[in-house]
């Protein structure tokens, strides 16, 4: 376990215990106040790694080496592989926002939803995919 993994069940651990000295009425509120944490922690990782990325990127162009994407290339499996993961993650807090809000319903559209943007993404649907995809196809890396 990590320190961000036992700082963040810390902060669930006092938001359970505040739950139960406020009662059921402050739910939602609780609910969304570790949801925002837990939304800072993740925004604050996934910004690290894009600059981690966009560096080792850097150094590669500067060595005259085509930067390596992950998997078969740009749009390849790397990169698909990525934006699925990253779609789960931000799934915990959207399902919890649903349920919350909605009950079942509300958590069948949020994954309705999700499931719906991965399948655009595997597919390569989405407008900047096919942009991509076709400047690729004029400059050789294909």
């Amino acid at each position: 376990m990590t320190a961000r993994d036992h700082e963040l069940k810390k902060d669930l651990a006092a938001t359970l215990e505040t739950r139960k000295e406020l009662g059921p009425e402050y739910e939602a509120e609780l609910v969304e106040a570790f949801l925002e944490k837990v939304d800072r922690k993740l925004d604050a990782e996934i910004d690290r790694r894009v600059r981690r990325q966009s560096a080792e990127m850097q150094m590669a162009v500067a060595r005259g080496v085509r930067p390596h994407l992950g998997g078969d290339g740009p749009g390849g499996f790397g990169e698909r592989f990525g934006f699925a993961a990253v779609s789960l993650v931000l799934a915990i807090p959207l399902s919890a926002i649903a349920v919350v809000n909605a009950h079942l319903p509300g958590l069948l559209v949020a994954w309705a939803g999700i499931v719906g943007v991965n399948a655009l993404n595997m597919a390569g649907l989405f407008p900047w995919q096919q942009r991509r995809r076709k400047r690729e196809s004029t400059s050789g890396w294909e």
